[in-house]
């Protein structure tokens, strides 16, 4: 079956085609990949693909000027950012997407992953229609073979539908999410597992932004506040420092960090003003203490799956309360801003006090908790920085500079301190992770031109940690180091080599008392070639190699991708078929997969096996997209899971 789909796809792209200049798919996999790779939490890529789509509908007017509309390019450092106002400013606007690789900070691997997301049109004449409400529906369903299990509640397929619309300065959304294993409607409702609502109004006056409903919310570099996504800690990644301030319609599927109520922005001059209220039950266990009848909170609950009896007692358990204020401002060169929020739950947080590791968590039933943060830019260097403290008066700071010696280097670094007892249950530290233990780090990376169409970066990150955490019985460390070579002589062709090497520690299992810690290195070499014969048809060759220690444990993976796109009718095809063989799960490795639009899948592969899929996508006239998608993972016998599991998808996307 796989031979023949491969010759298949051979005598498609011998079929005669016209050249297309849209390269989204491939770019979009391109960045959220590289994004993905900084942070552990699988919804938090999701959203970064989420933002990708949208700017693709909803392009950035690069001859704005306006740092607020170039922001919306969130995978471009401040230093690009400000480089595009100030070059619209003094040069007048940009005519070509070909003069972007010449702006300072800018090169031509920039400029292309720019294009799909931006636009440099001059301002058209409304046409008649423009006032037309835009409607867009998308539905999902996934279906696994060999998934059954007796203890879930309902179908074993999980199903996801989104709709939102436009009408001029209105939007709107709902979503409705049901995992595999629940039930459709929630026993003794009408709802399903997952529903989510909001309604907005942006504004060009006094009134910036109005959302009621679901939103998310972000100020400065997060430490304090961030339900949305922080851009991670890649090494090789010029962009680690940015600061932001958003409240934003929530459009993502994660059932917990997102808040419900009323928020708004209002807007005067250089300043912004920040209203927001919240009061939306998340999940939770709950039990009662030993001395009295009265419940608390044992834990929060962050999967949001409620397939079996016990996990559905988990949902919506507890009411969470939150509202705040915050401002920010520029004057001139330098951008600063301040928040105050308060926190509270319907049941208190009972501390774990037999669990010496969490001496330092929360407890109680509220908190409080205050940021100030700043950036400004000194010629070629930018300075950046945040402090965040609670009601019990610790604190998390953090501070960043970043500078730009020539146009074609980029050195930045950071260092952060998170202090015994400091909570931001929304907030996340630098690297995007929302669980924050104490200690200080600090990192340090570049990027660099070395010649034409190579480019080089690399860095290193160091964490101290003082206090016990996760598998560790005693003060720890861990090391953070990446080396990456991209060689793209045109649009045709490129190669990425990437070495990454990363060292944890843990507690020996042998040791008795206070057991001694080991040290756990992992070594990883990626090699990605991309060719594309032409403008329809790219071919992708990816290995992997990855060795952990202690045990020597090593993995091997070999993939090789093909997507394709017609020229005559709207159909485009993407195969993937991979071999895999690793000697444990310590060994296990990563790969990004192109999917259904708005989703995200990044299995990670162990074992001894193979992974092909196949998925089409069809366009109907501009209105109406339907995508298809199998997978199929094959594993020796030997191994704890199936031999074989298949996976169906299939999207439907109508816009109107």
């Amino acid at each position: 079956m796989k031979t023949i789909l491969l010759v298949v796809f051979i005598l498609l792209f011998m079929l005669p085609a016209p050249a297309q200049d849209s390269r989204l798919p491939e770019i979009i996999s391109d960045i959220a990949e590289e994004l993905a790779a900084s942070t552990e939490e699988q919804e938090t890529s999701s959203v970064y693909l989420d933002r990708l789509y949208d700017l693709s509908e909803n392009p950035v007017d690069l001859n704005s000027g306006n740092e607020d509309e170039l922001s919306r390019l969130f995978f471009l450092s401040r230093f690009q950012i400000r480089a595009l106002a100030d070059y619209t400013h003094t040069t007048g606007r940009i005519v070509s997407m070909n003069e972007i690789a010449y702006i300072p900070g800018f090169d031509r691997q920039t400029a292309e992953m720019i294009i799909p997301f931006a636009t440099i049109k001059e301002n058209e004449i409304p046409h008649a229609d423009s006032a037309r409400m835009k409607n867009q529906f998308i539905n999902n369903l996934s279906l696994k073979r060999n998934s059954a299990d007796t203890a879930y509640m309902g179908p074993g397929f999980r199903l996801l539908s989104r709709y939102r619309f436009t009408y001029g300065c209105l939007n709107g959304g709902l979503i409705m999410e049901k995992d595999q294993g629940e039930k459709i409607l929630v026993p003794g409702t009408m709802n399903p597992d997952f529903f989510s609502a909001n309604l907005s109004y942006t504004g060009k006056g006094l009134i910036k932004k109005i959302i009621t409903g679901d939103y998310s919310a972000r100020f400065g570099m997060g430490t304090g506040l961030n339900t949305s996504f922080s851009m991670g800690l890649s090494m090789t990644s010029g962009n680690m420092m940015n600061t932001v301030n958003e409240l934003k319609p929530y459009n993502s599927s994660d059932e917990n960090n997102y808040f419900r109520g009323l928020a708004s922005v209002l807007s005067y001059r250089n300043t912004d003003l920040f209203l927001f209220f919240s009061r939306n039950r998340i999940d939770a266990t709950l039990t009662e203490s030993s001395t009295s009848q009265n419940s608390y909170i044992k834990s929060f609950y962050r999967t949001g799956i409620h397939n079996t009896p016990g996990l559905l007692l988990k949902r919506d358990a507890v009411l969470e309360s939150v509202s705040g204020v915050g401002i920010s401002s520029n004057i001139g060169s330098i951008s600063a801003g301040m928040l105050i929020f308060s926190n509270s739950f319907s049941f208190p947080v009972m501390k774990d006090t037999s669990d010496i590791q969490k001496l330092f968590s929360f407890s109680g039933e509220n908190y409080s908790l205050g940021s100030l943060w700043y950036n400004t830019m000194i010629r070629k260097i930018m300075l950046c920085g945040e402090i965040s403290a609670n009601s019990a008066g610790k604190y998390a700071a953090v501070q960043g500079i970043s500078a730009r010696p020539g146009n074609r280097l980029i050195l930045n670094l950071l260092v952060w301190k998170y202090s015994e007892g400091y909570t931001a249950l929304h907030g996340r530290e630098p690297g995007g992770n929302m669980t924050a233990y104490p200690g200080h780090a600090i990192m340090g990376n570049f990027t660099f031109e070395a010649a034409r169409h190579l480019f080089a970066g690399g860095g290193v990150l160091i964490q101290y940690f003082p206090w016990l955490k996760y598998r560790c019985s005693s003060p720890s460390e861990s090391v953070r180091k990446e080396f990456r070579l991209k060689y793209q002589p045109d649009n045709s062709i490129s190669v990425d080599l990437l070495y990454a090497f990363r060292q944890t520690m843990a507690d020996k299992q042998s040791s008795q008392g206070i057991p001694d810690l080991t040290r756990m290195i992992t070594r990883s070499f990626k090699a990605t070639v991309r060719y594309s014969i032409n403008d329809y048809m790219t071919f992708t060759t990816r290995m992997d190699y990855r060795k952990y220690n202690p045990g020597a444990s090593v993995g091997t993976l070999l993939l090789e991708d093909i997507s394709w796109k017609s020229g005559t009718f709207p159909l485009s095809l993407w195969v993937r078929y991979c071999i895999f063989g690793t000697d444990d799960y310590d060994s296990r490795i990563y790969t990004y997969e192109n999917d259904m639009l708005y989703s995200f899948s990044m299995p990670a592969l162990y074992g001894k096996g193979s992974r092909f899929y196949l998925m089409a996508g069809w366009k109907f006239k501009g209105k109406a997209e339907l995508r298809f998608k199998y997978g199929c993972l094959s594993k020796s016998q030997n191994t704890l899971t199936d031999a074989d599991t298949g996976e169906f998808r299939i999207q439907l996307k109508i816009t109107i």
